[in-house]
């Protein structure tokens, strides 16, 4: 018995073949459909591996990681609102300490008016950013709708503060007044605002940070120099530098022009 296939039958597929069973035009068409595939596969490859693409593809990369870069130096420089806004708390705590019946008339002024600036600018910057930010997400509340009256209460202390002398009888005991006045407001943010807003504002609060720090230095800018002064009258050596530096900083990261005139200076 011949075992053998004639050279002139049809060439056997392995058994395991894809192509067993199938007719000659199916296993045709599915070549094409492979080489197809291939030809758009290695097209692509090309078009990814040119000059001109992975040079495009290089200088998209670095913008996106410049944005990245960016964002991050802003909020690691600049704190979140409810950050700043706990550092003004403080900050006006720590001039409130330093202020005894003891201390010298010079240093006491210093001392009120640091606070007194300290508060107004602070009460500004809550109305026109923290306040209506908070308002938009969360609604009103008891808290924060008796808010600026208390500001305004606080400034209406701070008005009859500045009509007497540092000497006058009533001097200590009206600024005792602000500051019980400032206490109790202080903490109705710290255990109720801050909290809320730190939930319901926690993508914006870097962005309400910076819009701050750019509202604070403009408003303190005609008084830097009395700032300085009465930083260093109120606080130790080490302490004030350390204030009046972050107001230089601050000034420099949000001064108009700023960034540019420091590449500037440092491209020539």
């Amino acid at each position: 018995m011949n075992t053998q296939a004639s050279s002139n039958g049809p060439e056997q597929q392995p058994s395991g073949s894809s192509y067993s069973g199938r007719s000659p035009e199916e296993i045709e068409s599915e070549i094409e459909r492979t080489r197809e595939k291939l030809s758009r596969t290695l097209a692509a490859l090309e078009l990814k591996l040119s000059p001109r693409e992975r040079l495009r593809a290089l200088k998209e990369s670095a913008r996106d990681l410049g944005q990245r870069a960016m964002v991050t130096a802003r909020d690691s420089l600049t704190p979140g609102i409810t950050t700043m806004i706990r550092l003004d708390h403080a900050h006006v705590m720590a001039l409130f300490r330093r202020f005894r019946p003891s201390t010298s008339a010079s240093r006491k002024e210093a001392l009120v008016t640091s606070a007194c600036l300290a508060l107004e600018v602070h009460a500004q910057l809550e109305e026109e950013i923290f306040y209506p930010a908070l308002l938009e997400v969360a609604g009103h509340s008891a808290i924060l709708d008796k808010s600026e009256p208390e500001h305004n209460e606080i400034r209406k202390i701070i008005g009859l503060l500045r009509t007497l002398e540092v000497g006058d009888p009533a001097y200590d005991d009206m600024f005792q007044m602000l500051m019980r006045a400032v206490l109790h407001h202080v903490a109705d943010e710290e255990s109720t605002l801050l909290p809320l807003a730190e939930s319901a504002l926690s993508d914006r609060l870097a962005e309400l940070g910076m819009r701050m720090t750019r509202r604070r230095m403009e408003l303190l800018r005609p008084n830097l120099g009395k700032v300085a002064v009465t930083t260093a009258r109120s606080f130790p050596v080490a302490t004030a530098t350390a204030a009046v530096g972050l107001l230089a900083i601050g000034w420099l990261l949000v001064r108009p022009g700023g960034r540019r005139s420091a590449g500037a200076r440092r491209a020539s």
